[in-house]
């Protein structure tokens, strides 16, 4: 079974070059500042979310894992 995770942008850092939307639609999507927002935690298998984090230009995304608070990235 797949672990929960709890994940967040941000906003001071983002600049909305929507990498992790494009690897991760499920999970992020831009808002009307064009910047980028975790909508949903569980929309894209763990694999997918940790790569968008990974590609995140400027380290905005952070991803938790929900039950035990480790850190999985950055």
């Amino acid at each position: 079974m797949a672990r929960k995770l709890r994940v967040w942008v941000d906003q001071q850092l983002c600049v909305g070059n929507a990498m992790c939307e494009a690897i991760a639609s499920h999970t992020f999507r831009l808002n009307e500042k064009r910047q980028s927002e975790a909508v949903d935690p569980e929309g894209d298998i763990e694999e997918n979310i940790l790569e968008a984090a990974e590609n995140c230009p400027v380290s905005a995304i952070f991803v938790e894992d929900a039950e035990t608070g480790e850190r999985l990235f950055p």
